[in-house]
Order: structure tokens, then C-alpha cells, then sequence
């Protein structure tokens, strides 16, 4: 087993830059004292190194048969905890969307997205997995079912392997074993599919903890919604099943979904959410540029590309996703960060994670949003006003 390293920049200035916001933009020296008090006053939220954290490959894991697409070993990168945060975990999915049928898991075997020994070996932790002094996760994406598939069979044809469920448990075990089994907190994120991911593992991730432990879960980006695309069809439901059906992922979604309806409803958050026990928060934006585009304006129904103006610009589409939000409800235990914003992920980025412009509600970034609630210290539940109206937004105009 190969384990993962920390790598620090060289250059104390263009370090104290790459630590806010990895980006390495050059800031002028006028502003970098400011930068500087701002960094220390946020230092419980972010760490104040831009770590480069290298890969670890699972090569003996404990559930047999958890393997990538193409049958390598999953993998993961950890940036071990510090002082008081060695033992609080924070594990984050990776997302990349889904492959629905043999032909599109066979595009994606030999890619980073199915195969570790494609997956760059190290990666630059931003955003959320700049959490201040806690041992961070990133758990590689390489099945193409959200980490839920399951079939015993290989199709020797194509050597594809449908295992997400085995990698998630097995990854789980590793860190386990690596000391999580004596955290004091612990968090399970991700975004996008990895979003959608940390929804459908929430209660069996806090299952796997010792019931001593704080356990909450962040999904971003990862609330999809089963609404008709403008041809009228429901391209997303047809999609879903697909996956469902070709990954075997109706054995890990909630039996007290599957038992009332169709596995692939099982596989879109509002169907499920309110089933959810341990404390999770939502982070997406009301105006969801991934769902603008593939799941409302699918290609596939618009042939002729009249609806590129909606695709392109947002003031030109109406929204379809707070409807959706229905089944959530407001109990104490979640939270809600729904801005108005034309995006698609906003916690993997420091830029729109925590820094000086980054998105608000009501004066709020997400960061402070989510530590706060991970603490305890307040509720929030806020849906922002309709779009354009946040000039905090980090718009994604094509």
C-alpha cells in the first residue's frame, strides 16, 4: 500500500497565495498584510496551507471484489488531522457524473473516473477539504454509480466490474483501521454524484462510527430532481433506472423507498431525504447549472437547439428545482444553504467555499453556514431571492 504525502509550496509568498485559494494568483503586496488578518481570523474554518496530499491505493481490501471499473484497487487521498483535530475526519466523495449502460462504462473504464491507475497521483485539497486541522478525505470516483453499485459478475467481453458499494465500505474500513474508529467527529461530504452519494451513505457511514461519535453529512450540488425536460419526457428517470439497473444498486438504496416504488425513484434525493436520520446539510444552487443543462435542456430533446438561450443564460430559463425541496422539512438537525446562484458545486473551490467574494445568504458564506451548524452553535435554513438578485453569486455563463 502506497500512503499519501503532504507537499508544501517552496515560496513563501506564492505559498501564503496558493494557501487561500490554490489558485496561485499573485496578489499585490499592498493587500497582503490585510490578507494575512483575514486569514487568521478564519483559520477555525480553513487551514492555512494549500496541501498537496498524495494518493493511497486499497490493494488488500476488506470486502472482496472492491474494485474500480476495470478491476484496480480503489483509492483515496488523506491529509492526516493535527493537535486537537486528529481525531475529528472529514471524508469527501468525488463526483463526476454516471456511466448508464456498457457502452458508456466501457468510455469511462480506462479514465481517472474507472480506473485508479489513470488517477493522478496527487491533488491539491481546496475548499471544504481545507477544514482547520481535521484528518481530510478524498475518496476517489472510479464505479459510475455514486458508490452503490453491486454485481458479482464480470462480463469477461469488457472486464468491467460493478462494485461502488464494496469500494465505499472497503475505503471505510482502511481509514477505520488508520484511526477513525476513534473519532470524535466526523463528516461525509461530496459533490455533484459524490453529493448525491454522501445522501444515499449518510446513515450507513454514521452506522459504521462508534455511537460516541458526532456524525453529520454535506451534500452539494448532489440534490437532483426527477422533473420532465422541455420535450416533455422524463430523460433523467430513464437515465437513473439505467444506472440502477446496470450498476445492481437497488440492494444499497433505503428498503423503505424500493419497498414503495421503483428503485431508480430511490436514486433522486426527494424521494429519499426524508428517510435520512443522521444530520445533514444542503448545499446547492436554486438554479443548478448541471440540471439546467442535462436535465431540463437534455440535448436529446432539444434537437434543433431552441432552447440554447435557457442552456446559456439562466435569465432566459425558470426554475425547477425548489419544488423539489418539498420532502426535506426543517427539523433542527439540517441545513439548508439554497442560493440563487447559476452553479454547480461550491464547496470544493475556496473561491466560492470562503473567501472575501464568495456566494452569501443573508450576510452568511457556506463555511461559516456549515460550521456553525456542524456545531451546534445555530440553525440555518435559508433559500435565497430569485435570480439575479445575489450580486455574491459566481455565475457560470456559457
Amino acid at each position: 500500500m502506497k500512503s499519501g504525502t503532504n507537499k508544501q509550496n517552496s515560496n513563501p509568498f506564492h505559498s501564503a497565495i496558493a494557501d487561500f485559494s490554490c489558485s496561485r494568483k499573485k496578489m499585490g503586496s499592498e493587500n497582503f498584510g490585510l490578507w494575512l488578518f483575514f486569514i487568521a481570523s478564519l483559520q477555525f474554518f480553513i487551514r492555512t496551507q494549500c496541501t498537496i496530499v498524495g494518493i493511497t491505493y486499497v490493494r488488500e481490501p476488506s470486502v472482496k471484489g472492491a474494485v474500480c471499473l476495470d478491476g484496480s484497487p480503489p483509492a483515496y487521498h488523506l491529509s492526516e488531522g493535527l493537535g486537537a483535530g486528529v481525531n475529528n475526519w472529514l471524508i469527501q466523495l468525488e463526483g463526476g457524473g454516471w456511466c448508464s449502460d456498457v457502452k458508456t462504462c466501457v468510455l469511462r473504464r480506462d479514465t481517472r473516473l474507472g480506473s485508479s491507475k489513470a488517477m493522478a497521483t496527487e491533488l491539491a485539497f481546496s475548499g471544504l477539504l481545507n477544514f482547520y486541522n481535521w484528518n481530510r478525505i478524498k475518496i476517489r470516483y472510479c464505479d459510475g454509480s455514486s458508490f452503490t453499485g453491486d454485481v458479482e459478475a464480470v462480463d469477461p467481453a469488457t472486464n468491467l466490474h460493478f462494485r461502488g458499494a464494496r469500494i465505499f465500505r472497503a475505503v471505510i474500513d482502511d481509514l477505520l483501521a488508520k484511526g477513525m474508529k476513534n473519532a470524535k467527529n466526523a463528516i461525509i461530504s461530496g459533490c455533484s454524484a459524490g453529493g448525491l452519494g454522501s445522501i444515499l451513505h449518510c446513515d450507513t457511514f454514521k452506522s459504521l462510527l462508534p455511537p460516541t461519535t458526532k456524525v453529520k453529512c454535506v451534500s452539494d450540488a448532489g440534490y437532483f430532481v426527477n422533473v420532465k425536460d422541455v420535450s416533455g419526457a422524463r430523460h433523467i428517470e430513464a437515465f437513473f433506472s439505467d444506472i440502477v439497473t446496470t450498476h445492481g444498486s437497488a440492494r444499497n438504496l433505503p428498503v423503505q423507498c424500493t419497498s414503495k416504488m421503483k428503485p431508480e425513484l430511490c436514486f433522486f434525493p426527494q424521494n429519499v431525504i426524508q428517510l435520512v436520520r443522521t444530520p445533514i446539510f444542503i448545499v446547492n444552487a436554486a438554479y443548478d447549472s448541471w440540471q439546467v443543462r442535462n436535465i431540463l435542456v437534455p440535448g436529446v430533446a432539444d434537437p434543433r437547439h431552441i432552447w440554447n438561450n435557457c442552456k446559456n443564460d439562466i435569465k432566459n430559463c425558470s426554475d425547477k428545482f425548489l419544488n423539489a425541496l418539498n420532502g426535506f422539512g426543517h427539523p433542527s438537525s439540517r441545513g439548508l444553504f439554497i442560493d440563487s446562484c447559476y452553479a454547480h458545486c461550491q464547496t470544493e473551490m475556496q473561491e466560492t467555499w470562503l473567501r472575501a467574494d464568495s456566494p452569501e445568504i443573508s450576510n452568511m458564506p457556506i463555511a461559516k453556514a456549515i460550521g456553525d451548524w456542524f456545531f451546534d452553535r445555530s440553525v440555518f435554513q435559508k433559500i435565497d431571492c430569485p435570480y439575479p438578485c445575489n450580486p455574491t453569486c459566481h455565475n457560470r455563463i456559457f
